[in-house]
Formats: C-alpha cells, structure tokens, sequence
C-alpha cells in the first residue's frame, strides 16, 4: 500500500465514520417500526408468504441504503475540508496532539484535497438527490425540494466547518452544527423519509444523537486547546477554558441520557395502554446499555488533568453512540418479534 493511498484513507478518517451513520441507523429502525405498526403485518405475511410481496414488506429498503451512502458522502467531504481548511490556515502543526493530518504530512497537496472535496461533493449531492427522489418522488415536491435545501446545506455546513475567512469552526458554531445535522437532520429526516409523518417523540432519540456527537467535538476540541488558541481557533472551549468545557462535557452526556431515557419510557408506556400488543417488553430499554461506558468515561475525563490524555477518549464516545444506535435497532427487531 503506497504512501498516498495511506494519507487518503488517513484524511477521510474512517474512524468517524461509525459516528456519523448512527443517526441514520436510529431513524431508520423507529421509521420501520413505525411502518409495520401501522399496518397488519402479520395477517399479510401468513396470507402471502411472499417476501417480495409488498404487503410482507411495506417498505423501500433503497431509502436506508441510499441515507447511509449520502451520509458517509458528507461525513468524508467534511473531513477532507477540515484537513483542507485547517491546513492551509497552519492550525495543523507541531503543536497538534491528533494523529498527523495529510496536509500537514505534505504527503497530499492542497490543490488535490480540494480537487477530492469537489468530487466528494458532487457525488454526495447526487445521491442525495436519488435518496430523495426514491423517498418522495415528484408528487411531493415542495418537501422534496425543503429536502434538497438540507442536502445543500450539509454540504454547505460540511466545508464551511473550517474553510475560508468566515469558518464557523473557527467562531465556535462548529458544536451547533455539528447537533443539528448529526441529531435532529439525520434522525428525524431519515423518519419521515421512510414513513412519511412526522412523530414529535423522535426529537427524544435525535437529541441523544446530536448531544453525543457534540461530546465528540467537545472532547477533541478539549484536547486540542492549546494548539487552537495558538492557531486563533475560538472553539467553545477555547472560549469558555477546559475547567467549563469539562462541565459542559458532563451537561452533554447526562442530557443524552435523560433524552433517551424518556424516549423510551414514552414507547413502553405506550405499549402498555394498547391491550393488543400484550405487556409491554423490557427489550424497549436496551439501549440504555450504551450509557454504561459513557458514564465511566466521564469519571476519567474529570480525571484527566492533561488535555492530550484525552485523545484516547474520543474513540470511547464515538463507539459509544454507534452502540447506542445498533441497540436501537436490536432493540426494534426483539420487540416485534
């Protein structure tokens, strides 16, 4: 494997990637869930017997498939920006605790990340484009255009994150964005994408989302600190010093929590007012799961007196919330069956 490959697959930054597709694997089980709820299933599936049958599977398994693709396009464009953007500016530099970035290593030129990102780009809005069209078609135009509008915007919001003059990462408005489109966006477009509602209790799960991945950005802007403030880079942290930022870290995951908590306290419930589903299933909290390192990592962030010791740390969360999400879907799968 030659060294530019290596430098390719090091600035798409496959370990980010688990974190960005968990909003989508989290909307899309309660989007089908939410589908077979609504229709009888089971009297289908024993009249049928047809897996092809569109009664046996009442739903379109491209929109997952096409989420997850367009996803994973921005989450790579935004990563090839943000080694592009910081790069030029000189935040990458000795003073990075991170691994090296493939600018800074010279391995890959500035004229060729930005070449990547234009193609990234493209082909990111392409897909977008095919996921809302197997979505909505044309009969729902107007929302199938408000949904182009996000695309854009993510695609916007991904190469803004830290390129040009006007960088919001640079402003600290990175933990905004970075809660809007990995929670909120994700989850709930990705649901009413599949189910063509909207159901306000999916705010519940897509918080959780967005607030763990604002943890992520909080935790490596806190290892970064130093380098940042040298760099001109006002993060929040930066801004509000790692003493606070450690607070607001903690603000982060317990809300996390208490957002999926009352989520899934709301679907046992519910459950258990409808006679025809029998009692309702412990199974709807086994996402909770998830939090058990969370919360043992929080214990050794406040330990932790040195920022660069917090790089291991950023994994921990990440993984974290992409088991939160295959909790989601396993819990999905065990209670209807």
């Amino acid at each position: 494997m030659s060294n530019k490959f290596k430098a390719w697959i090091s600035a798409a930054r496959l370990r980010t990637l688990p974190l960005s597709i968990s909003g989508i694997l989290v909307g899309s089980a309660y989007g089908y869930s939410y589908v077979l709820s609504t229709r009888d299933f089971l009297e289908h599936s024993i009249k049928t017997l047809s897996l092809t049958s569109e009664e046996l599977f009442p739903f379109n398994i491209w929109i997952p498939i096409l989420a997850l693709i367009t996803t994973l396009g921005f989450q790579i464009l935004s990563n090839f920006a943000n080694d592009y953007g910081d790069g030029v500016k000189g935040t990458d530099n000795e003073d990075r605790v991170g691994p090296m970035r493939a600018l800074q290593s010279g391995i890959i030129k500035p004229k060729e990340m930005k070449r990547a990102m234009i193609i990234t780009a493209v082909l990111t809005l392409i897909s977008a484009v095919a996921l809302i069209y197997v979505s909505l078609g044309l009969e729902r135009l107007l929302i199938s255009l408000f949904f182009l509008v996000l695309g854009i915007a993510a695609i916007w919001a991904a190469i803004k994150y830290t390129v040009g003059d006007n960088a919001y990462g640079y402003r600290g408005l990175g933990d905004v964005f970075v809660f809007v489109f990995f929670g909120p966006v994700s989850v709930m477009g990705i649901f009413y994408l599949i189910t063509k509602t909207l159901d306000w209790t999916m705010v519940l799960p897509s918080f959780t989302i967005g607030l763990l991945s604002v943890a992520v950005l909080n935790l490596n802007n806190m290892r970064d600190i130093e380098s940042d403030k040298k760099a001109g880079k006002n993060t929040i942290v930066v801004k509000m010093g790692l003493p606070e930022a450690k607070l607001f870290h903690y603000t982060l995951v317990t809300l996390a929590f208490v957002a999926a908590s009352l989520f899934f306290i709301i679907k046992w419930y519910a459950q258990y007012l409808n006679v025809d589903f029998g009692d309702p299933s412990i199974f709807y909290f086994l996402p909770i799961l998830a939090f058990i390192p969370l919360f043992i990592h929080l214990k050794i962030v406040e330990l932790r007196k040195e920022p660069a010791l917090l790089d291991p740390e950023l994994k921990k969360v990440a993984l974290s919330t992409f088991a939160f999400a295959l909790l989601c879907v396993l819990s999905v799968w065990l209670v209807s069956s």
